[in-house]
């Protein structure tokens, strides 16, 4: 894809995450991978005003080109991208139901298959560091081995995907679970499915090519 489309895409994007009721205001952020390092959004821009030209182009050390700064969670973004060869894209937000069980450092447990998606049996919840520090994407790369989703202690969530579109539906994923999981516990702690079922299910998913879409 040429920078011209990507960019573009990113606005997209960025503009349907908070349509879709996930973040609010300039609170999340959106990065896409380049041949020699990455495309992120700008810092305390709203989406609705932001253009392709707005995005900013900057390599995994944090150097940058143009005129907007990069998003204060470059770190973040930078980090995963670089440990993550087959990872196209990175969305992180403070959905609701999400960052309630962050508040609480809870992780979301296999309660439901669909944990699946995001490609181990739990979304696990990473401990509170000081958003846009390198420890918080330390904290964030670590929780997110192995897989494609975490929670982020008292700030929100992140989500992978080998494009923009895939990533973005993972996180609306990862709220719906989020949404799914606090109502199950009014009744309780929930029971959760077995190891050997929730491979099982991976396994299909993989399968299926499950999450997908069709081009990527």
């Amino acid at each position: 894809m040429l920078e011209r489309e990507l960019r573009e895409q990113m606005v997209a994007v960025a503009r349907r995450m908070n349509a879709s009721g996930i973040n609010q205001g300039t609170s999340g952020n959106l990065s896409a991978r380049l041949a020699d390092g990455l495309l992120i959004t700008p810092s305390s821009m709203p989406y609705e005003l932001m253009e392709p030209e707005d995005l900013v182009v900057m390599d995994f050390e944090g150097t940058y080109q143009g005129a907007r700064r990069p998003s204060s969670e470059w770190h973040l973004h930078a980090d995963i991208l670089r440990s993550r060869p087959e990872i196209g894209a990175v969305v992180h937000c403070h959905s609701i139901h999400a960052t309630a069980l962050a508040c609480h450092g809870r992780s979301i447990p296999s309660f439901h298959y669909m944990v699946a998606m995001a490609g181990t049996d739990t979304i696990p919840c990473a401990p509170y560091s000081t958003f846009g520090t390198e420890a918080l994407s330390r904290d964030a790369v670590q929780a997110l081995e192995g897989r494609l989703a975490c929670l982020l202690a008292q700030h929100g969530q992140v989500s992978l995907g080998a494009t923009l579109d895939q990533a973005l539906r993972l996180a609306i994923e990862v709220e719906t679970l989020a949404h799914m999981y606090l109502q199950a516990l009014v009744l309780g702690e929930p029971p959760v499915l077995a190891a050997e079922e929730m491979a099982r299910v991976i396994a299909l998913m993989g399968a299926m090519h499950y999450g997908r879409s069709p081009s990527a």
